[in-house]
């Protein structure tokens, strides 16, 4: 068995917004960044010594501009097929992503007013719908496509037979990661107790690392140790009717 190594492409910052490139006996991209970034993403595996017509899949983790942005323009630059879970096929094949935002916390509140995080992107339709638990031996890498959803209907992880966890906004670095291996929520979930109770489903499996969205690996045990006071404060939210949770399309 070929390890899996996992290469993060930054997109926006040093560590803002990531893609990933997982080689094993062929490459897999993971997320397609903002619109306009599938250049970088290219030249960034180039870099690595990859022929982008070597591409066996693109993974997209969840319909939010950051991660589906430059889907489709990938897709031509490389000629590997694309997928996504079929929750998110709306924003996928609309190009926008589903509102309103929910921001997890101030940070979010100030994001949402972005006007760049509410840009059309490219639609496209995924070749490759997920619905489940999904083996990615015959694109070339020991791993497996697991829905996490929660941050949106449809957000997927990728966990390698060696214990990488490349998690899309299943967690994040703090401040969008300002503060490196810090765990804290991204700007926004849809449902914050589904997407904790996917995280908890993720760490029972006992991953060497998580590979985030946004911002540096994070270790495991201090994921736990946040994941445990983000569900006591999430419980005392819901105990004094604070939690709002948009109902799935």
């Amino acid at each position: 068995m070929s390890r899996t190594k996992i290469v993060p492409i930054p997109v926006l910052g040093k560590h803002a917004v990531n893609a990933y490139l997982l080689l094993g006996r062929r490459p897999v991209i993971v997320d397609a960044g903002t619109p306009g970034s599938a250049g970088t993403i290219r030249d960034h595996i180039v870099r690595h010594g990859v022929d982008p017509a070597d591409v066996a899949l693109i993974v997209i983790t969840h319909g939010h501009i950051d991660h589906f942005g430059s889907a489709a323009e990938l897709h031509r630059l490389t000629g590997a097929p694309l997928a996504g879970h079929v929750a998110d096929l709306v924003p996928y094949r609309s190009g926008r992503v589903r509102l309103p935002y929910l921001p997890t916390g101030p940070m979010g509140r100030v994001m949402d007013r972005n006007k760049k995080l509410h840009v059309r992107a490219e639609p496209f339709d995924p070749h490759l719908l997920v619905e489940g638990e999904t083996d990615l031996k015959d694109f070339g890498i020991e791993a497996r496509i697991m829905p996490t959803p929660g941050h949106t209907a449809g957000s997927v992880s990728v966990l390698t037979d060696d214990g990488d966890l490349v998690a899309g906004d299943l967690v994040a670095n703090s401040f969008m990661g300002l503060i490196p291996g810090r765990p804290a929520n991204p700007p926004f979930h849809d449902d914050p107790q589904r997407n904790l109770a996917s995280l908890r489903a993720m760490l029972a499996l006992n991953p060497t690392a998580l590979h985030v969205g946004h911002g540096t690996p994070l270790d495991p045990d201090r994921v736990r140790r946040w994941a445990a006071r983000e569900q006591r404060r999430l419980n005392r939210r819901e105990a004094d009717g604070g939690l709002r949770v948009r109902s799935e399309e």
